[in-house]
């Protein structure tokens, strides 16, 4: 049951359907979900549709054991007629469909408008979309995307760490996902709050300490693991029976290797709370990192099939810019404090 009123759950699928996606009357919306997606969330998202004039269809699938390139097996092929056909694409689906064949084609049409809100569910639609301002936060996103664009055709070095231990030095590369106010054009979207960081595979030198991970399910760990990163991922230690899931899940995706770091973020939505159960709305908690482990997408071979563990309560240095100390903005970043307030009423 959702902890927001039914209406509070309507107006953040308006504002994420009507406003962040910017579906209007001749959009053809695909929401895709699994048996294991919240009704709630679906309901509001379809009548969302609906109040904006667009055409909508569902289609529930059984949940997916894998993500990305390695759920092309388990895939119907009615998905990907489907997805071929859409201009808006809300994926619901967790393990995802981003990183499949069916998702590949979709994309390379250059037609479809893709939002990977994986998990979403009514209370995530009601937080992330309803009680935030939408304009201060993609201000704030805006800003942060110019830092880390600037830090990436500098050349600069970029520093994470955080109270449990992690200690991680990179170079932002490209691509780095900037996240766009409004989907006006076809390509890859995803929910806002948080800075999105690819960084140089062979640059990526330290410790990362996750607390949650997702590697074949998502859960919140008994006991942190520990990542040591010199270029590639050395070894993968603590996290008791976890531990043995992830460098399963690693070697999976990386050809039997562990695979690196490929991807980090930080996050600043002010109404989103870490509870260690829903990780799309944990990697958008103020202060929190989403890491992405396996193989890129981008190079041969690659897919988005990689395991993710998350990390809380971290420091950012962006080049010379400390943009947060132990999970708030501070210097001259502190102001965005005040300015990202929830939104209630």
């Amino acid at each position: 049951m959702s902890a927001y009123q039914k209406s509070d759950v309507l107006s953040g699928a308006i504002a994420l359907i009507q406003d962040h996606m910017a579906v209007i009357t001749g959009d053809v919306v695909l929401i895709t979900a699994d048996t294991l997606t919240d009704v709630g969330a679906i309901e509001a998202i379809c009548n969302a549709v609906r109040l904006a004039g667009a055409q909508y269809s569902v289609m529930t699938i059984a949940q997916l054991p894998f993500q990305g390139a390695l759920s092309d097996p388990y895939i119907p092929s009615t998905v990907a007629a489907a997805a071929l056909e859409a201009t808006v694409w809300i994926d619901l689906t967790l393990p995802y469909l981003a990183g499949s064949h069916v998702f590949d084609v979709a994309l390379k049409k250059g037609l479809v408008r893709y939002n990977l809100a994986v998990g979403l569910d009514s209370d995530g639609l009601a937080s992330l979309y309803d009680k935030v301002d939408l304009d201060v936060l993609y201000r704030v996103q805006s800003t942060l995307d110019g830092l880390a664009t600037e830090a990436q055709q500098k050349g600069l070095s970029c520093r994470i760490t955080t109270p449990l231990g992690t200690d991680v030095s990179f170079r932002i590369a490209e691509p780095s996902l900037t996240k766009p106010r409004r989907a006006t054009s076809g390509g890859i979207y995803s929910i806002p709050g948080n800075l999105f960081m690819c960084p140089d595979l062979e640059s990526v030198k330290g410790r990362i300490v996750i607390e949650c991970a997702y590697h074949e399910y998502y859960t919140r760990l008994q006991t942190p693991i520990t990542v040591e990163v010199d270029g590639a991922i050395r070894s993968v230690e603590g996290g008791g029976f976890d531990r043995r899931l992830m460098d399963r899940a690693l070697r999976r995706a990386c050809g039997g290797d562990l695979g690196y770091v490929i991807h980090l973020t930080h996050a600043f939505n002010p109404v989103a709370r870490f509870k260690g159960t829903n990780l799309l709305e944990d990697v958008r908690a103020a202060g929190n990192d989403a890491v992405g482990f396996g193989r890129p997408w981008w190079i041969p071979g690659g897919g988005e099939n990689h395991p993710d563990g998350v990390m809380s309560r971290q420091s950012l240095w962006i080049g010379d810019h400390h943009i947060a100390s132990d999970g708030a903005f501070t210097g001259d970043f502190a102001h965005f404090e005040d300015e990202l307030q929830p939104v209630y009423g």
